[in-house]
Order: C-alpha cells, then structure tokens, then sequence
C-alpha cells in the first residue's frame, strides 16, 4: 500500500504544480516525504505540542505517523502579483516585500494572490487524492514542523498527509 501512496502523492504534486497560478508565476515548493521523514515529522510534532502545550499538534502528530506518504507544499521567494490591490494591507506591492519577517511559525506578510496560489494548488491536489479514492486532509500543524525541520523550504508550508486503510484516520478523531 506505501508504493501506492507514494505515486498518489506524485500525481498530487503534478496537479499542484499544473494549477494555475497569477500572472503564470509559480512560487509553489512540493515535496513528497515517506518512511524515515514521516516518522521524524510526526516525532517532531508530539513534542510541539509538549513545548507549547498544544494538544492539536499531538493529534495531528499521531495522524501523521500513521500515514504512508505525506505531500508538502510551500510558497518560496514568491513575490507581490503587482496588482497594488492593498490585500496584503500594504497599498502597493513594492511596500510589501521588504517587510518581510519571521513570525513565531510562518513569515510574512505574503501576497494574498500569493497564498490563493497555495490554496488552489493544494485544492488540486486535494481532489486528485480524493479522485484516486485516497484518504486525505490539508494540514496546517505538520506544515510548522516540517519548515522548522527544514523538510521544505518555504515562508508558509500545508502538508497532506496520506492513508489507504478501511477508516478515514483524519476524521472522527
């Protein structure tokens, strides 16, 4: 069943990477982890949570250590659309690249069509999981840890987690 999560994940990346994105700018980062990485993410979670006495970064640890394969994706170096549209609170975008800053998990500010870029991505690799009958569920907490890890690079990072068993794992939990 692993070999098989493991090319769902693969098909998960090509939809993400094949997804539109503004202005046909792809700041989009994609990493499939399995086996060791998977283990060390979820390790790394449980003790998250310990540190930050955040009960949802155990659960979700737990769901990640049971999953055969896990799809990360991350907005890297990505630059403002241009637009000046003032949806990332800046009234041009050339006032918001410079203030770019590291926050306690993320950094940003980012683009707002930058992350819609993120959101459709991760949308297309959602319904391609969901397609090849695939359980699944967009993630922010293993995101955290796979970017402190340095599992991937990028200022904001989702993760898939995936899992092929009788039961969704990552509902009803």
């Amino acid at each position: 069943m692993k070999e098989v999560l493991k090319v769902s994940a693969d098909l998960m990346a090509l939809a993400a990477r094949t997804a539109p994105k503004a202005a046909g700018k792809d700041f989009v980062e994609l990493k499939v982890i399995e086996g060791e990485d998977v283990e060390r993410l979820a390790e790394a979670m449980i003790a998250y949570a310990r540190e930050k006495n955040n009960p949802g970064f155990k659960r979700d640890g737990e769901n990640v250590r049971n999953s055969g394969a896990v799809l990360l994706a991350a907005l890297k170096d990505s630059v403002a659309v241009g637009l000046d549209c003032g949806a990332c609170g800046e009234p041009k975008c050339d006032l918001l690249t410079p203030k770019l800053r590291e926050g306690p998990e993320f950094a940003g500010p980012l683009c707002a069509w930058r992350l819609v870029d993120l959101g459709i991505a991760i949308g297309s690799a959602a319904k391609t999981a969901g397609i090849l009958n695939v359980d699944n569920r967009i993630m922010y907490r293993p995101g955290v840890l796979a970017r402190k890890l340095g599992l991937i690079e990028g200022e904001i990072v989702v993760a898939i987690p995936l899992s092929g068993t009788g039961k969704n794992i990552y509902f009803d939990r």
